[in-house]
C-alpha cells in the first residue's frame, strides 16, 4: 500500500487490520524483505503519518504488522508537540502525500503519569524532562476540570488535546483535512492486550 493508492478511511482500515493481526498472534510481517528495500531506495510514499510516544512498548510498525516504507513515523515521550515535529508531520502530508495522521496514545504513559504527578503533588521534573511534563500538565488539567480521574481518561483526554493542537497550530494540516484530503485519528493502545482503541474519531472525509 502506498500513499497514491489510499484514502484515510483505507489508510486507517489497513492500520487496524494490521493490529488486529498483531493480537491474534499472526502477523504477516508484509514489506520486511531484501526487494521491498531495494525497491524504497529511491523514493518513499507511506501510507499515514504516526506520532507516538517513544515508549518502547509502542513500535509502531510491529503492532500494526506494517514494513518498509508503510509508515512515516514520528516519536516523543508523550507524544508532545514542538515546531519539528509538526514540520516533520507537514512533510508526511504535504511531500510525502501521506492520507492518514495517527496520534498514538497508551495506558501507563510516563509522561502522564509524571503530569498527574506534578499537578496533584507538585513533584516538580528535572532537566528537559520538565518541558514535556508542562506539555502534557493542560491535558491532565482539562480531565480533572472535567471531572475525569482514571487513568484512561487521562491518556484519552491527552490524545484528543495533542489532535486539537495538531489541527490549531498547523494550518497546512487544517486545511488539508478540511477538504478531505487528509484524516486525523487518535488511537490508544493498551499494552497488555496489544490492541490500538479507536479513541478520536477521523476527521475527515473519505477523500
Amino acid at each position: 500500500m502506498t500513499s497514491t493508492h489510499v484514502c484515510p478511511a483505507q489508510a486507517l482500515d489497513a492500520l487496524l487490520a494490521g493490529n488486529q493481526r498483531f493480537v491474534a498472534g499472526a502477523p504477516q510481517h508484509p514489506n520486511q524483505d531484501a526487494a521491498r528495500r531495494a525497491e524504497l531506495a529511491p523514493a518513499q510514499q507511506p501510507f499515514a503519518v504516526l506520532l507516538g510516544c517513544s515508549d518502547s512498548r509502542l513500535a509502531a510498525e510491529i503492532i500494526f504488522d506494517q514494513g518498509l516504507g508503510d509508515l512515516f513515523v514520528v516519536r516523543t515521550a508523550g507524544h508532545v508537540l514542538g515546531p519539528e515535529v509538526l514540520g516533520s508531520i507537514e512533510y508526511g502530508t504535504s511531500v510525502l502525500n501521506c492520507r492518514l495522521v495517527v496520534v498514538l496514545g497508551h495506558d501507563s504513559c510516563g509522561a502522564v503519569a509524571a503530569a498527574r504527578a506534578a499537578v496533584e503533588d507538585g513533584l516538580p521534573a528535572a532537566g528537559y524532562v520538565r518541558d514535556i511534563v508542562e506539555r502534557v500538565t493542560p491535558s491532565v488539567l482539562a480531565a480533572r476540570a472535567a471531572g475525569l480521574d482514571t487513568d484512561r481518561d487521562l491518556i484519552d483526554a491527552h490524545i484528543q488535546h495533542t489532535v486539537d493542537l495538531l489541527l490549531d497550530r498547523s494550518r497546512v494540516l487544517a486545511d488539508q483535512v478540511a477538504s478531505g484530503h487528509t484524516g486525523v485519528v487518535g488511537l490508544a493502545y493498551q499494552l497488555a492486550e496489544g490492541n490500538a482503541r479507536l479513541e478520536v474519531p477521523p476527521l475527515c472525509g473519505s477523500g
